[in-house]
Formats: C-alpha cells, structure tokens, sequence
C-alpha cells in the first residue's frame, strides 16, 4: 500500500500520542497484539503506513527540533509508552494568531523565528492531509490553517471545537477543489461522552425513562486548561447536545468540564449521574467515576480517521465526508447513535452503499 503523508498542526499531546502509537503498533502483526485499536487493518492501511512529512507549533523547544523529540518537550506531559526514532522531520514556526491563550502564555515561550509559509511547507512536504490539533479556543489559527491547507492540495481533518468541517462556505470550497474535509471536535476511544450516549442509549432501549442526567470532567494538562479558559461553554454546548440525540424524548442533560487541576497532568477524572424510572415507576440512579490518560484517548480514533480520509482521497470525493464525521467527532453534520454511526462507518470503508 502506498505511504498516507500527513501534516501535524499543533504538536502537543495529542501528537505526541498519535507519533507514539504508531511506533507502538509499528511491528504488531495479530489481532491479539493490536489491543487498543478498534482496526489494525482499515481499507488495506495499517497504522506504520502513516508518515509525517511536516509539522507546525509556535513553543519554544519544540520549534526546530526533530518531531521525534518535539512530542516530549513541555508542556507536554503525555506518558511515554513508545520509542520514537528519528523522524526526519523539523518542526517549522507557524502563525501564532490566537493558537495560544494569555493562561498557556504564562507556561511557555513563543519561539522567536520567522514564520514558515504553511502551504508552501505543506507542498513541498508532499503532505496529503493536515490535521488540525491546536488548543481549544483558538479560532482564528485553525481557519487561517484551512486556508492554507485548501492552497496546498491537502485534505482537512479538523480535530478541535471550532466549525470548519461543519461550516458550509468551507465544505464548498474543498468540495470545489476536489478536497475531502471531516470534523469537528474529535470524540475520544474511552471517553466520557461516548460512554455517557451508550448507556444512555441502552437504558432507553430498555425502558427506562431517564429524567435527568449529568457528565462533568476535571483534567490537567494543557488541553484542559484551554478548554476551562477559552471553550467551557461550546463544549458543553456541542457535548450537551451529543447527549441529548440519543435520547427519544426529551430530558435533563448538563455535559461539559468543570475544572483544571495541574497535578493531574494528563490525567482525567469524569463523573457522570443518571436518574431515572423503570418497571412500575421504580427509581433508578447511577453514580460513576471514570479516569482515563487523556491524549492517548484520541490515538485509535484519529488513525481511523486518517486512513478513512486517505480513501476518500483515492475514491476522488470531496467536501465533508458524512461517514467519518459522524463515526469520529462529537459535532458532526449529522448526530447518529453510536451503534449507527459504527455501522454507517463500516459501510462506508468497504465501500457498500446503503
């Protein structure tokens, strides 16, 4: 199969994730070695068929340096669980715009180089997809990117809040220029919001009539900062309404972060709340406490998303590609169930229609 050339904007800890599950699984042949991926083979693709041909930050550090060790410079405070060779690859000065909050500014430094021109880079990389992992809350930056990303020939994969993916001048523009573009808000692989929607979901279907529900996160890390500082309330806007779509009826739903705590590094702690009745108007409540190490949460999901992307490109289609959107982010075009979305998904890569 050929190489999947891929662009990383933003080189945090989601990054660092991604370059460090792709050595993980590098040399993982069976299923029963592949734990932790939901699709070892997706269209033919396997994770190591995924190369970075170009990266973009603004911090001090990271800056000029090889991507290899780049994902391991602060902030970033991922565990590692994999060794990274040399890539090969130098992280280049992008435009800083509002890609970093006047909170994150007290973390770190902005480097002082000129910035690169991004879709010039982006070209002469060979880069085929560029995906969008700057902070939370930056919304000039990630459109300045799309921009950029639209001029080189690269397909889009908007991994953060702000509407590009969802946004209909956007779809057009890629669609017209024969570009596929997918997003927004990447949903996590054993994150809060796809388990509150499962059970949610399989309470519903069940008989139970749910009445009121809540789903709050307190995290460290950078992410959670921007988040708590720059987005607290489009998140619980977009996740809120994530919720709400599984439900037949209307109900009670509150979802959204509700604090930073800086000792919990990339750790996340959710807690979630379902109140309801069954059989005969019994009461029901459930109390649960889910922690999670956040930025490898978005790993198997965005090398799905990566893959699928690539045979949008080798299938020709363009604009937002509905079946990736809505299998892989929290704010698609369309909400599906999870189990539909799946479903839709699975269709869509082996190429059945419906």
């Amino acid at each position: 199969m050929a190489k999947i050339k891929v662009a990383l904007v933003g080189v945090g800890n989601c990054a660092s994730a991604l370059i460090q599950g792709i050595e993980y699984y590098r040399n993982t042949e069976s299923r029963q070695e592949c734990i932790g991926l939901r699709h070892p083979n997706l269209g033919g693709y396997r994770p190591q068929d995924i190369v970075f041909t170009c990266a973009f930050d603004v911090t001090m550090g990271k800056v000029g340096k090889d991507l290899s060790g780049a994902i391991f410079e602060k902030p970033n405070n991922v565990p590692k669980f994999a060794e990274v060779p040399n890539l090969g690859v130098s992280v280049t000065k992008g435009p800083l715009l509002d890609g970093i909050s006047e909170e994150l500014k007290q973390m770190i430094q902005i480097d002082s180089s000129d910035e690169v021109d991004v879709s010039e880079a982006l070209k002469e990389s060979g880069a085929e997809i560029a995906i969008n992992l700057l902070p939370s809350g930056s919304i000039e930056a990630p459109n300045k990117y799309a921009e950029e990303s639209l001029k080189a020939g690269c397909a889009f994969v908007n991994a953060v809040p702000v509407q590009i993916a969802t946004d209909h001048g956007w779809i057009q523009r890629y669609k017209e220029a024969g570009l596929p573009i997918v997003g927004d808000d990447l949903t996590d692989q054993v994150g809060a919001t796809i388990i509150h929607k499962t059970l949610l979901e399989m309470l519903s279907k069940r008989g139970v009539r749910i009445k009121e529900t809540y789903q709050l996160d307190v995290g460290g890390g950078t992410e959670s900062l921007e988040t708590l500082t720059r987005t607290k309330e489009m998140k619980r806007k977009i996740k809120t309404r994530s919720i709400e779509t599984v439900l037949p009826y209307e109900a009670s739903v509150v979802a959204g972060s509700t604090d930073y705590v800086d000792f919990l590094e990339n750790r996340r702690d959710s807690f979630f709340w379902i109140e309801g009745t069954y059989f005969g108007g019994s009461p029901m409540r459930m109390d649960i406490r889910l922690n999670t190490v956040d930025a490898p949460n978005c790993g198997s999901i965005l090398l799905d998303v990566i893959r699928a992307v690539k045979i949008a490109l080798e299938r020709g289609e363009a604009g937002n590609i509905q079946p990736i959107s809505t299998y892989a982010f929290k704010n698609p075009l369309m909400i599906l169930p999870p189990e539909e979305a799946d479903k839709t998904f699975e269709s869509y890569i082996r190429n059945i229609k419906a």
